[in-house]
């Protein structure tokens, strides 16, 4: 019995020993399979961190380099040196708008009142035509007459003067220049045009006119002061002047001649559309009464402005 227990002893002793040295005899891991356990174990914490199946081997891992401070600054230069180039390319296009948009603006108001000058002359012309009366136009002297002035009396052989009688010289003649004051205020400002003093001439045929409006002489003497200032190169107060010469009175002696002269001063303004329109004016209001110099004038302008 005795021998019975010792045996169960030992074998019991046997028994926890043999584990203890099965542990005594294992090998110690190496590193490679320490790196391969730690590498399962990080494995199996992703799987539970990243459920969504990340790659475990670029999870929570950043390749790019870490940002400097001399590069965040580099970058923030660049930015403000782009930036500086949009505001003065956006300044530049909006000064180059504004430029345009005064440009068309000009040109537009150019545009209106070249319209609105030119359809005011063609209603002057076309009211002129209106008013013009139906029957012919008086003929008209060729050139602007000199008044006539009475010639001094001859000396006799005896060295006194010969008077003038009645049966030799009208007493009419004598008397006519003598009776008409306008006719010498006339003279006057026709005589500082033939000189070529324009402005003298201009105010003293203005004078006149002012002086004598029912005088036969002031269709001369208007269409003078446009002459005059069509020599001066006013060629638009010169338009003015033929045409209202025309229109207060296109049965003057001197209508047609305004009427030309009209067409002329239209040419120097650079509008030989409006010049063919004068002309045309002519021809329709006087037709065959047209005086032969002046119509071989007109012939002549017709062609410089291309009339059709």
């Amino acid at each position: 019995m005795k021998s019975f227990r010792s045996l169960a002893l030992l074998a019991a002793t046997a028994a926890a020993l043999g584990p203890a040295s099965a542990i005594a005899q294992r090998p110690a891991p190496t590193p490679e399979q320490r790196i391969d356990r730690l590498e399962r174990q990080i494995g199996e914490m992703q799987r539970q961190v990243f459920p969504k199946g990340r790659p475990a081997d670029t999870a929570g891992f950043a390749d790019d380099p870490a940002a400097t401070q001399s590069s965040v600054a580099s970058l923030a230069q660049r930015l403000d040196a782009v930036e500086r180039q949009m505001a003065d390319m956006l300044r530049q296009s909006e000064e180059n708008g504004h430029r345009l948009q005064q440009i068309e603006s000009d040109l537009a108001q150019l545009r209106t009142t070249q319209e609105q000058r030119i359809a005011a002359l063609e209603q002057r012309l076309n009211d002129a035509a209106a008013a013009a009366p139906a029957g012919p136009a008086p003929t008209l002297p060729p050139v602007e007459p000199k008044p006539a002035t009475p010639k001094p009396p001859k000396p006799s052989g005896k060295g006194g003067p010969v008077v003038t009688t009645p049966a030799s010289t009208p007493a009419t003649a004598v008397a006519t220049p003598a009776a008409d004051p306008g006719e010498d205020a006339y003279t006057e400002g026709f005589h500082l045009w033939e000189s070529g003093s324009y402005d003298q001439a201009i105010t003293s045929l203005r004078a006149f006119t002012a002086a004598y409006p029912k005088h036969r002489r002031v269709s001369y003497a208007n269409n003078l002061i446009g002459r005059s200032l069509l020599s001066k190169g006013n060629a638009s107060g010169a338009a003015a002047a033929f045409l209202a010469n025309y229109r207060s009175n296109p049965s003057g002696e001197r209508a047609q001649d305004s009427l030309l002269f009209l067409g002329q001063a239209l040419m120097q303004m650079g509008q030989p559309g409006q010049a063919c329109k004068a002309y045309q004016e002519l021809d329709a209001v006087y037709g065959s009464k047209i005086r032969p110099e002046l119509r071989k004038q007109e012939s002549d302008a017709k062609a410089q402005a291309q009339c059709s």
